[in-house]
């Protein structure tokens, strides 16, 4: 819930405005975990809540701990979709969230659907299809349940899932994660990942101070559209366009993430074509391992190819770096989240 929501929620029980801006102070600043713990409330409005209302934590079910120190988080979820899509009234989903630490640095890897509708050919998710949109509470939740909240320094929305998809649901959870009365957050702890989508990407960079990154995997749109077919309804030269309408000299940063298929998208020819896309936005661009997934023939670009793409964009003013791979043991890396078996064995 938003402040203002809160405000209409006490105030629907009959208590002070003011109870408002302390539960949100004992939620989002303190992270209680149960009403009764709201202790400067009194006990007859702490009683008054708890008939109506519930904290909402959901701790995760299960987790794998890989050798580098990343861990994966399952989590269930309530899906929000039509009920003539479920296979069943009430289905149990799940999502996972990856906390990778390193150094100061603690990141968490957070999912806003199960699933994907976006369907990329290297993407174990997509593999997956849709099963629903996150709501807000479910996508808290894999902060505020975390064990490890407390040491979290910057969060990403690169989990499974399209966040311009789901881009209420996205909004709202960010919003709690940076407002005064919430989280207290700066933006620029956030990142939000898409592949571009109409629309919806623009409404995002109005209404969103995060950082942006895009997903692009070639800059060429023929070969786009065969990794991607969100390329399709909106081209990556369409959505670079519409990024240098924003400012990102500042703070606010616009990134892209790139994995590299060895032959495929990691020549000569593609880095000239990046540097010419790119001319004029000021970005990095974030070069990715490919780690396979099953029954999709896409080689990986060797160490050496990809040090030479990432010199190549680099000497002519493109700022890249190349992403070390985490949770690779765990299936917890970049494409390989999927909750399809969990369901499957329900």
């Amino acid at each position: 819930m938003t402040l203002a929501e809160l405000k209409e929620a006490v105030q629907e029980l009959d208590m002070p405005a003011f109870t408002s801006k302390q539960v949100a102070q004992w939620v989002y600043g303190k992270h209680v975990t149960s009403i009764d713990d709201m202790t400067n409330i009194s006990k007859q409005n702490r009683e008054r809540l708890a008939e109506r209302y519930e904290v909402g934590l959901m701790a995760p079910i299960d987790c794998q701990r890989s050798k580098d120190g990343t861990v994966k988080y399952l989590f269930p979820v309530e899906t929000t979709q039509p009920s003539a899509q479920r296979s069943t009234l009430n289905a149990q989903r799940f999502v996972e969230t990856v906390f990778i630490p390193d150094g100061e640095r603690a990141t968490l890897c957070v999912s806003c659907q199960v699933g994907c509708k976006m369907n990329c050919l290297f993407c174990q998710t997509g593999k997956q299809g849709w099963e629903g949109n996150l709501t807000a509470a479910d996508i808290l939740n894999q902060i505020y349940a975390l064990p490890e909240a407390e040491q979290l320094t910057n969060i990403v929305f690169m989990g499974q899932g399209e966040p311009m998809d789901n881009l209420d649901n996205v909004l709202r959870a960010t919003e709690v994660l940076t407002a005064d009365w919430g989280y207290a957050w700066s933006p620029k702890r956030i990142t939000v990942s898409s592949v571009g989508v109409p629309h919806k990407l623009k409404r995002f960079l109005d209404e969103s101070q995060c950082h942006v990154a895009i997903s692009m995997h070639s800059p060429i749109h023929e070969q786009r559209q065969q990794l991607m077919p969100a390329e399709r309804a909106q081209s990556i030269a369409a959505t670079v366009e519409l990024l240098k309408q924003y400012d990102f000299t500042h703070q606010r940063r616009c990134s892209f993430e790139y994995i590299c298929f060895g032959g495929l998208n990691d020549q000569p020819l593609h880095a000239r074509e990046i540097v010419k896309l790119l001319d004029g936005l000021e970005c990095r661009v974030n070069l990715i391992r490919f780690h396979e997934i099953p029954a999709v023939d896409l080689p990986a670009s060797d160490e050496k190819r990809m040090e030479s793409l990432r010199d190549y964009l680099t000497k002519h003013g493109v700022f890249t770096t190349i992403r070390a791979s985490r949770g690779q043991d765990i299936f917890a890396a970049c494409g390989l989240l999927s909750t399809a078996k969990r369901q499957e064995q329900l």
